[in-house]
């Protein structure tokens, strides 16, 4: 086994945990004390360093603030009744961060910087960890152009840091969502699948029109029929219609392919359901409402976890969902 590697730490003189209301975490409102920090200078990784969480000095050029190469992950690190921390399935997370590296024309992260580093910085503030149900260390590693320059290229420069803080659930109650017929987030071709900043900047308009209206969240159709589902805003889709949990396929590259997406399909296969990855389109899921056969609709991804979904407006017609009802993702909830 090779003996992971230790980063040099500077540790902060006084801990924030005190500040911590634990009772009333919400989600991304604190921040642990310390972050990991790397520089990638002239094709080489250097600077590896733990340091308090701190304000970190740009000049204007910086390169991302005007062309968005900047790519990011979300995980989460519980604590068992024993005490012992683990970071839901973490490869999976630095194998899809550099994918969504290649997508955009970074460097890739090294496993000893993303890994072992992001163990190290947990242990580090292991005690930010809450204990209470649905409440998480939520980790947030990120890369980005640290070049300064205006010129429209891909960066000479990069940092990469972990930052992590405590949360609760991101969705307090079951949601409801809105079906965009007019924006689009991805197309064949473009950054769907990659977890760049841009996609997310893009989402926001639509976003804020769904929450004027009294929705949670956007469920994106594609971008050449309008006709297909994709995913929401902050997670993958599932439908229950019949007996088949149905999502959609990643095969056009225009949906991110979710960690928690990933293992809910492995889970349900695993307990003899029977799962499509396939294109569903708003009128199956239509015509499935009023025949009674849309039995449950969820969503999947780290922040959300398993978030029911209580109703679905596609232009005028409203579909409301008894989420009472929803028990085989309760199930899988209570198991995940």
């Amino acid at each position: 086994m090779v003996e992971a590697v230790q980063i040099p730490v500077e540790r902060i003189k006084d801990s924030k945990l005190p500040q911590v209301d634990f009772k009333n975490l919400g989600f991304g409102k604190y921040f642990s004390d310390h972050m990991l920090e790397a520089d990638y200078v002239n094709g080489e990784w250097s600077s590896v360093k733990i340091r308090p969480y701190q304000q970190l000095g740009f000049l204007p050029a910086l390169s991302v603030l005007h062309y968005s190469q900047t790519i990011f992950e979300g995980q989460k690190a519980h604590k068992d009744e024993n005490g012992n921390i683990h970071i839901f399935r973490p490869h999976e997370n630095w194998k899809r961060m550099n994918r969504s590296a290649e997508r955009m024309a970074m460097p890739q992260v090294p496993e000893e910087i993303f890994i072992d580093g992001m163990k190290q910085l947990i242990e580090l503030d292991k005690n930010f960890i809450p204990s209470g149900y649905d409440e998480s260390l939520y980790i947030r590693p990120f890369l980005f152009a640290s070049e300064e320059t205006l010129g429209v290229k891909e960066a000479n420069s990069y940092k990469f840091l972990i930052i992590t803080g405590p949360v609760g659930s991101y969705f307090s109650a079951p949601a409801r969502i809105y079906v965009e017929e007019t924006f689009t987030r991805a197309a064949p071709g473009g950054t769907g699948a990659a977890k760049t900043g841009g996609n997310y900047a893009a989402s926001l308009l639509s976003s804020a029109e769904a929450k004027k209206q009294g929705y949670d969240q956007v469920l994106w159709m594609d971008a050449i029929e309008h006709k297909y589902v994709q995913e929401v805003g902050a997670m993958n889709i599932f439908f229950i219609i019949g007996d088949k949990i149905i999502t959609p396929d990643l095969t056009d590259g225009t949906i991110l392919g979710g960690i928690t997406r990933l293992s809910l399909i492995e889970m349900f296969k695993d307990a003899g359901h029977e799962v499509e990855e396939r294109k569903i389109s708003i009128d199956e899921i239509i015509d499935a409402y009023k025949n009674g056969q849309l039995k449950e609709v969820f969503g999947a991804g780290t922040a959300a976890t398993i978030s029911h979904v209580k109703e679905l407006k596609y232009k005028d017609f409203v579909m409301e969902l008894d989420v009472d009802s929803m028990t085989i993702s309760a199930d899988m909830k209570k198991n995940f």
